[in-house]
């Protein structure tokens, strides 16, 4: 796969993490299917107040993220190069389209939340670096400091001008994800989850056509 095809593909997933992000956040009162961050300070929280049931629905979807993780990294271990890409978007649509069916039949998040964590866990083995910025993944904390910094050298006359794009596009990519998946949720209510599920199956497709049609050219993760 190509750099161009890379980068496109990494921003559209870091939109679908925001949108899962957005609608998790909604259903789940102020917890997160993606940021593990926010999760971990939620988590501190009700240890800290003594409320230990507080505590296992973070704990629950950090725990999940996790085996997510090491479960796209296994899969980007076992599979031949060429096949990372797809094998993890479609590890990513199964767990999505699951959570999904769990959500409609049981009209609430609950156990579905944990099929999200799970999808973004693995979306994270997708892609590496990418023309010097992270695309695809579910943390962007970075990506904004990054944008920060490359925006103050780029004013210095200390780096490259348009440096700071790449990362400032994968921060506005989460932010526009997010606020599509809370106007979907406000028109579909938790039936807004087809879009991700549809999202990762059609990407999944498309890297499995793009390594089918490109059989010199490994799909696999760029680091530069």
């Amino acid at each position: 796969m190509t750099r161009p095809w890379q980068i496109g593909f990494g921003v559209v997933l870091t939109a679908l993490a925001g949108f899962v992000d957005a609608v998790g956040f909604i259903r789940l009162g102020g917890l997160y299917t993606s940021l593990m961050s926010g999760n971990t300070t939620q988590l501190a929280v009700s240890l800290g107040h003594g409320d230990p049931l507080g505590a296992v629905l973070p704990a629950l979807l950090i725990g999940v993220f996790l085996v997510g993780a090491v479960s796209g990294g296994a899969i980007s271990a076992l599979c031949p190069p060429r096949w990372i890409t797809p094998a993890v978007l479609g590890f990513e649509g199964v767990a999505l389209t699951a959570a999904l069916a769990m959500a409609v039949e049981h009209a609430h998040v609950g156990v579905a939340s944990l099929f999200l964590a799970l999808a973004m866990g693995t979306q994270n083995a997708v892609l590496a670096h990418a023309q010097g910025f992270r695309a695809g993944t579910t943390f962007i904390t970075g990506a904004l400091f990054a944008f920060g910094q490359k925006a103050a050298l780029a004013l210095a006359g200390r780096g490259p001008r348009f440096g700071w794009v790449g990362d400032a596009s994968v921060w506005l990519a989460l932010l526009a994800g997010a606020v599509a998946g809370t106007y979907a949720h406000g028109h579909f209510g938790i039936a807004a989850l087809a879009v991700p599920a549809c999202v990762a199956g059609g990407l999944c497709l498309a890297a499995s056509l793009f390594t089918l049609l490109h059989r010199s050219a490994p799909v696999s993760s760029i680091k530069i």
